[in-house]
């Protein structure tokens, strides 16, 4: 459907406008389901039992059309558009440090942010959010489920948790923070950097540049190579993950997007230079790196760059591209392409599987049902079929009995020192 107009929020001529356009255009379906859209939208708003907005009534069909076309296409009012925006630009906001996504009446935790009030007071990935502040989300729109949790640095906000492992849902009270939005960080670990980046917003690039240089200066010409830890990484602004790959690569094809026509094809080529001088790296993933960590992940992997380490990514292999449709009518996030790695690989619903497979050591049937992979979600876009290495490639896992704070950095540190990690092997059948 092309170029319909849009149909205004409130007015019976909006809606008899569209009554008027599907019979000019009665041949075509498009238009005459219109007229069906026009009869549902005069009878719920004379018949229902209480007075609804026009505007509340077309906002949820809008919602819902869109909503059902895959997980991540998505209506912001033009409030949360606004808001959205702020959040990009400011880079920080007042909450409590959660990425979520909407599951069947409830918000689902996908990562808690690192140091944040939710991840010190110990919500994990998997929990689920059944009210806020004791009242019931069931119902309720997401984007307006997260703005609840939102609010001034300082206030307090009480969360209603659902856990697996628990009988009963309980309270947990959060004091909100700012939350910086995909704040990137580093640390010296002997004589190797390591950079953790958990999300692409327009301040990433530009702090790995910060990070690489500051690294350098602090552990000198010794350096032996760096860690990328993009765990849980849910992903952000493509435009920085090219950057960022663009980085570490002296040239060659970083990402494709392909959209539904050939011309819409976009393709991104790393530009000469390399801030880190050619060093090592590996890069760390998990189930939850996600979308744009998976672009730098799949452009190192492809090129030989960076060795992966860790498990199979989430694999979402879309693009979600913002388009406002006018003052005061908000905006659509729509899925309008699939990328791909240099090697022409779709992620999409497959992941990036590691060129090592460690596992942290709660990788299990259990983990893996309470934190779904894109190809889980219902109404994902399919993927090409599985490589079989994916079905029976080796993990490996921490030896009985060792205690690491975090193996898989663990593994990677003594990868980049040429030392063998004391570990076990066991063959992998989910991916």
């Amino acid at each position: 459907m092309k170029n319909l107009p849009w149909i205004g929020a409130g007015t019976a001529l909006g809606v008899a406008a569209a009554v008027a356009l599907s019979a000019a255009h009665g041949a075509d379906p498009a238009y005459n389901q219109l007229e069906t859209f026009s009869a549902a939208f005069s009878k719920v708003r004379s018949e229902y039992a209480v007075p609804v907005k026009d505007s509340e009534l077309v906002e949820g069909a809008i919602e819902g059309m869109v909503t059902r076309l895959d997980p991540h296409s998505s209506y912001m009012t033009a409030k949360s558009y606004a808001g959205e925006f702020e959040i990009t630009t400011r880079g920080q906001f007042g909450g409590v440090g959660l990425t979520v996504m909407p599951e069947e009446g409830v918000i689902k935790v996908i990562t808690p942010t690192d140091a944040m009030p939710a991840a010190r007071a110990g919500i994990k990935t998997g929990d689920k959010i059944s009210a806020i502040d004791g009242k019931s989300i069931a119902g309720t729109d997401f984007t307006e489920a997260v703005n609840k949790m939102r609010g001034p640095a300082g206030t307090k906000v009480t969360l209603t948790v659902v856990r697996a492992a628990e009988k009963n849902p309980f309270d947990v009270i959060l004091t909100r923070a700012n939350v910086p939005v995909n704040a990137t960080t580093s640390r010296r670990e002997g004589d190797i950097g390591y950079i953790r980046m958990p999300g692409f917003n327009e301040k990433t690039a530009d702090g790995l540049e910060k990070a690489v240089k500051d690294l350098k200066k602090q552990i000198g010409p010794g350096i032996k190579g760096y860690v990328l830890d993009l765990r849980n990484n849910p992903g952000g602004l493509v435009d920085q993950a090219v950057q960022v790959s663009d980085d570490f690569l002296s040239g060659g094809e970083i990402v494709s997007m392909r959209g539904r026509r050939s011309s819409d094809t976009q393709r991104y080529d790393a530009k000469p230079g390399d801030i880190t001088d050619g060093k090592p790296i590996v890069v760390l993933i998990n189930i939850g790196s996600a979308s744009a960590s998976e672009i730098v992940s799949g452009a190192l992997q492809d090129h030989k760059r960076a060795t992966i380490v860790g498990m199979t990514s989430f694999g979402k292999g879309s693009v979600q591209t913002i388009l406002p449709m006018g003052e005061g009518r908000g905006a659509l996030r729509l899925t309008t392409a699939r990328y791909y790695t240099p090697s022409g690989h779709s992620i999409q619903a497959l992941g990036i599987t590691p060129d090592i497979k460690v596992a942290q050591g709660d990788e299990d049937n259990l983990s893996r049902l309470l934190r779904p992979t894109e190809s889980d979600l219902k109404g994902h876009l399919e993927g090409e079929p599985l490589p079989a290495k994916r079905l029976h490639s080796p993990v490996i896992y921490a030896a009985p009995g060792k205690k690491y704070d975090d193996f898989q950095l663990a593994y990677a540190l003594d990868l980049l020192r040429g030392q063998m990690t004391v570990a076990s092997v066991t063959k992998d059948t989910n991916g």
